[in-house]
């Protein structure tokens, strides 16, 4: 009984947050545009200085698996927000007072949070032709899995930041204060190997790192550049993304408990 309790809660959370993302199509276009900018006007200026020797590959396309990560990042941070409006006009109070488990609740705002990143993520990858990438199904049918994994995981980690903020003016402080690093140190813009030796550890770090690294590792399987830009192996990267997922999302269950 208390499990399917917990599994209708997580549902009709996750539910509603999806209505509102289809609700608010300004939120859909602002995430969107924000990606298309720094794909058509940083990568095309970038991609005149920068020439890889290469065939076939230049710094567009070495750019490209960032700019899907990226998305992947603001929509999921931004996602988490809803818990402090939750918060001020009252619904917050009114489901925590309700006789359903409270760890529900976040995983529910986890899954819904991870829906819509997972939604805009795909929408780019229809962008990846002018990046000069050609993604087969199978290709398609690995890098949405591991878009979600990684919205899962960011979405949860902001969760953790929300339960823990009171107002939204402190939570939209801490979360530039964290994305901004989360985004530079990613190896979106250069591969983790060629960084300084004291950036390479503090992008160790960097949760996100290993999601543009998957993506390489995917979308480049047979390009002559990957020894160049991939750093890890496939399978550590999914690794490490799901060790920080559990990680995150037992956090929130417990910052949730902790609310009032």
């Amino acid at each position: 009984m208390e499990l399917k309790t917990f599994g209708v809660t997580v549902y009709v959370i996750w539910l509603r947050e999806i209505k509102k993302y289809f609700r608010e199509r300004t939120r859909l276009l602002a995430m969107v545009g924000q990606p298309l900018l720094y794909l058509v006007i940083m990568g095309q200026g970038l991609r005149a200085m920068f020439q890889l020797n290469i065939e076939g590959f230049d710094y567009l396309s070495f750019m490209y698996p960032g700019i899907v990560a990226m998305t992947i990042l603001f929509t999921s941070m931004f996602a988490s927000v809803s818990i402090i409006w939750d918060r001020e006009f009252g619904f917050l109070k009114a489901v925590l007072v309700a006789p359903v488990p409270r760890s529900a609740i976040a995983v529910g705002k986890a899954l819904g949070g991870s829906t819509t990143a997972l939604l805009q993520g795909a929408i780019l990858l229809l962008l990846a032709p002018l990046a000069g990438l050609a993604l087969s199904p199978s290709a398609i049918l690995q890098i949405l899995p591991l878009l979600f994994l990684l919205a899962f995981a960011i979405t949860s980690f902001g969760t953790v930041v929300a339960a823990n903020t009171e107002s939204m003016e402190g939570f939209h402080m801490i979360m530039n204060f964290i994305i901004v690093p989360l985004f530079l140190l990613s190896g979106a813009f250069f591969p983790i190997g060629i960084a300084p030796e004291w950036m390479q550890p503090v992008m160790k770090l960097n949760p996100v790192a290993y999601g543009v690294d998957a993506l390489r590792n995917i979308m480049f399987i047979d390009s002559p550049a990957k020894d160049f830009v991939v750093y890890y192996p496939l399978y550590y990267d999914v690794l490490v993304l799901a060790g920080f997922s559990i990680l995150m999302v037992t956090l929130s269950m417990q910052a949730f408990n902790r609310v009032e």
